[in-house]
């Protein structure tokens, strides 16, 4: 069985990857000429706790995405989420001459912005998504002024104008991925994990509208009830597709829905505990401490 291994940071990814420390600790843009790809990594799972955006050529690697094999050997552009399992089978002359980009961006760089609440809707970064997007020099052209205006303002000095400016660059980066995405799969068929995506759908329901105030926090035999499947299986398929149980996917929405009160609302700490489903202020703030490293006043204080 392989090794699954967590990279929680954007600096984390940089030290593994033999690079220098980002300038920024929420953003990076990589090149993929300044990584070093060993082949002593293919027994290794990967997950990533930020987002993965990729460009590449000349990378001849085998990549695998959730259950399935990723056509990757001559797409061109590639979407990961956090949370998210994949393996890169690396060949012995994996490191020949390779052009690309990476963008790395944590989920937190887009708190108190637009993105933040629409980033998921985006089709190819689910694992519906089985295939890299092939594009035309033309979309390519575009893509690459994108992401030069984002290294550009990356290394800028940063100010208060900063994450806004980034973050409508990414915004339009991904408006046309998807665009891109829709034409290629004209003539393409998608796959689908239902499991995942029920399971998505039932956590925003029972987070939206106010719901843990009288339901409180959905529990892993609740959730497994609605999917129609035992908790064992649940967590195993979960397992397998995302390197995380039943349990863990619940904490980590009722962190994300907490880190956008915190960042969006004038909410004081204990109204947000409250509207979360906690009984007790303290015990969300300990909640909150535990998945964070940080009380929810410090990070309401670090996105302001």
């Amino acid at each position: 069985m392989k090794e699954l291994r967590r990279l929680k940071s954007i600096t984390e990814f940089h030290r593994v990857r033999g690079l220098q420390p980002p300038e920024h600790p929420l953003i990076s843009v990589v090149d993929y000429a300044a990584l070093k790809l060993h082949p002593d990594t293919n027994n290794i799972n990967w997950v990533l706790d930020f987002y993965s955006i990729s460009l590449k050529r000349n990378l001849v690697v085998k990549f695998k995405y959730g259950q399935q094999e990723y056509d990757f050997d001559e797409g061109v552009m590639f979407f990961i989420a956090p949370g998210q399992v994949f393996s890169i089978e690396v060949p012995p002359d994996g490191n020949q001459e390779r052009t690309g980009w990476m963008l790395l961006i944590h989920p937190d760089f887009f708190h108190g912005t637009h993105l933040a609440t629409v980033i998921k809707q985006y089709e190819f970064f689910g694992y519906a998504i089985n295939e890299a997007l092939f594009l035309s020099e033309k979309e390519e052209t575009t893509i690459i002024h994108i992401i030069d205006d984002i290294r550009q303002e990356y290394h800028a000095n940063i100010d208060k104008f900063s994450q806004p400016i980034i973050t409508a660059h990414i915004e339009a980066l991904l408006n046309y991925a998807d665009r891109f995405y829709h034409r290629q799969f004209i003539t393409r068929k998608i796959s689908n994990h239902q499991i995942l995506e029920k399971l998505e759908q039932l956590l925003d329901n029972c987070f939206d509208n106010g719901n843990l105030i009288t339901s409180g926090i959905p529990s892993v035999q609740f959730i497994s009830e609605k999917l129609n499947i035992s908790p064992n299986y649940l967590s195993g398929l979960l397992k397998t597709l995302t390197g995380q149980s039943t349990q863990q996917h619940i904490q980590n929405k009722l962190i994300d829905v907490a880190k956008e009160k915190l960042s969006t609302t004038r909410l004081t700490v204990n109204e947000i505990a409250y509207e979360l489903g906690f009984e007790h202020p303290q015990s969300f703030r300990k909640f909150f401490k535990s998945q964070t490293e940080m009380s929810p006043l410090e990070f309401r204080q670090s996105v302001s």
